[in-house]
């Protein structure tokens, strides 16, 4: 396995991943309106997605992390805004890899680091907690939708 920093090129890897992810989240499955999603995050240059590739090149996980800033901090931070392991590669270190990936780059890029949410339930949060990441406990999050 290898990861890599997915680029438009990468985009017939990338949209079975981001299909099932959607429908995991119980989305209906749409690979064309996928395609032209990951499509404008390129053309725009408004995310970084890194990619876990097997040994026959296909596509078996992704990460998309989401440029922020730190008011009080003054620096830039990431949003870990989307994790997808395919179901048949669980529990093989695919997820460990790929954010790990996000760290290193997080620390290339001199970014004050990476945060993401997640489910209340998502086992996931083991992986988090076992790679060092902090549940925070002293902020609320709200949300706002129209």
């Amino acid at each position: 396995m290898k990861i890599i920093q997915a680029t438009q090129e990468n985009l017939d890897q990338l949209v079975p991943l981001f299909d099932g992810y959607r429908v995991f989240y119980k989305k209906a499955s749409n690979p064309e309106a996928v395609s032209e999603f990951l499509s404008e995050r390129f053309k725009k240059n408004d995310s970084v997605i890194f990619l876990a590739l097997d040994e026959n090149e296909k596509g078996v996980g992704f990460t998309q992390l989401y440029p922020s800033f730190s008011s009080v901090a003054m620096q830039r931070t990431y949003i870990l805004n989307d994790l997808f392991v395919s179901p048949e590669v669980r529990g093989k270190g695919v997820g460990e890899a790929i954010m790990n990936e996000a760290k290193v780059f997080a620390v290339k890029v001199g970014s004050r680091g990476l945060t993401l949410e997640t489910d209340f339930d998502n086992p996931a949060q083991k992986l988090y907690e076992r790679l060092g990441w902090k549940k925070d406990t002293k902020v609320f999050h709200y949300t706002w939708e129209i």
